[in-house]
C-alpha cells in the first residue's frame, strides 16, 4: 500500500510539471549537452592527541595532563558524474567514508572504534522548470543505495534502498541543492525484519567563496519518519546530518582547512537521542572534469 502511494505521489507531482517544461521552458531544437566527472572531495581527515607521562600526573586537577592519548582517521571519496541536457540535470554520485578512533588509556589496552562507516550510491534526476535570476527550480527524483564497508559489533551490516520525490532548487552560485522530498525506504538491514518506512526529508548543499583561495562549504540533510510496515525498536524516528567544511587551498587542487560534523538521531526504542559530533582538519582533492560540452558561449551566440 505504501509503495503505491509513493507511486501516485511520483505521477501526480511530476508528469504535469515535466509537461510544462516541455511546452513552456525547454527549447526542444536546443542541442546544449554538458557532461563533467566532478570529483567534489577526496579527502583524508585527521586528529591526534598525545598524552606523555599520565602515570605521574593520575591525581593531577588538570585534566589535559591524564587524558587518554587518541588518534582519529577518516577517509573520504565524493564523486559525481553530473549531466546536462536543456532544462534536465541526472547526477549519478558515489560516497564513501571510513573512520577509526584508536584510544591509549593509561595502564589499560589500546582499543579501537569505528567512528564512521558509510558507502551510497544515488541517481538524482531535476527538471528546471522555473528559472528566476541565478535560481533553477523544479520536481525533484532521486534513488539510492546505502550499505556500510562492515557490520560493527552484533548489529548487522546496514542494507536500505531509499527513494525521494518533490521539489528542488538547484545550480545556483551559491545553493547547489536545496530540496524537500517525500522519502520511501525499504531497510533489509535484518535478514528476517525487512522494514518499509515512508517519511519527509529537507536536505541541501551550501558553497560559498570568501576570498580567494578560500571556500565554505556544508552539506547535510534532515529526516522525519511517519509511518512503518513493522515495528523494529532500532528504526529512526528522526535523523539530522550536517557537514561544515572550510576549504584553503594549498597548491593546484589540493586544499587543507577545519571541518565539524554532526550526527543527531533518535530510534523508535530509545527514550533518548543518540548524537556524534567530529572536529578536525581535512587535507582534500578538489578537481572538475569537463568529458561532453556542446554549449554555445554567450559572447558568439
Amino acid at each position: 500500500m505504501l509503495q503505491k502511494l509513493y507511486l501516485l505521489f511520483i505521477v501526480f507531482v511530476f508528469i504535469p510539471n515535466v509537461v510544462h517544461a516541455d511546452d513552456n521552458s525547454i527549447d526542444n531544437n536546443s542541442d546544449d549537452i554538458e557532461l563533467y566527472l566532478d570529483i567534489r572531495r577526496i579527502g583524508l581527515e585527521t586528529s591526534k592527541t598525545q598524552v606523555r607521562n599520565a602515570a605521574d600526573y593520575q591525581d593531577s586537577p588538570v585534566q589535559a595532563l591524564k587524558a587518554d592519548s587518541q588518534d582519529f582517521i577518516k577517509g573520504v571519496l565524493d564523486t559525481a558524474l553530473e549531466y546536462r541536457r536543456n532544462k534536465f540535470n541526472w547526477d549519478n554520485s558515489l560516497f564513501m567514508e571510513y573512520g577509526k578512533t584508536t584510544l591509549k588509556p593509561y595502564n589499560e589496552p589500546k582499543t579501537t572504534n569505528e567512528n564512521a562507516d558509510k558507502i551510497l550510491l544515488s541517481s538524482d534526476m531535476s527538471w528546471a522548470c522555473w528559472k528566476w535570476g541565478d535560481f533553477s527550480f523544479g520536481p525533484t527524483m532521486r534513488a539510492g543505495y546505502e550499505t556500510e564497508f562492515q557490520a560493527s559489533g552484533d548489529a548487522p551490516r546496514q542494507n536500505l534502498l531509499r527513494g525521494n520525490a518533490g521539489l528542488s532548487l538547484f545550480d545556483h552560485p551559491i545553493i547547489k541543492t536545496l530540496y524537500l522530498t517525500g522519502v520511501y525506504e525499504y531497510d533489509f538491514s535484518y535478514s528476517d525484519d525487512q522494514v518499509s518506512k515512508g517519511g519527509a526529508e529537507i536536505g541541501w548543499r551550501l558553497e560559498y567563496k570568501l576570498r580567494e583561495g578560500v571556500k565554505f562549504h556544508t552539506n547535510g540533510y534532515y529526516r522525519e519518519y511517519f509511518v512503518y510496515s513493522q515495528y523494529l525498536a532500532s528504526d529512526l524516528e528522526r535523523d539530522l546530518s550536517a557537514i561544515v567544511r572550510m576549504d584553503t587551498n594549498l597548491w593546484g587542487n589540493f586544499t587543507m582547512g577545519p571541518y565539524a560534523q554532526y550526527r543527531l538521531a533518535k530510534a523508535r526504542g530509545a527514550d533518548t537521542y543518540g548524537s556524534n559530533f567530529i572536529i578536525g582538519i581535512s587535507l582534500n582533492y578538489i578537481n572538475k572534469f569537463g568529458l561532453i560540452d556542446t554549449t554555445i558561449p554567450a559572447d558568439k551566440q
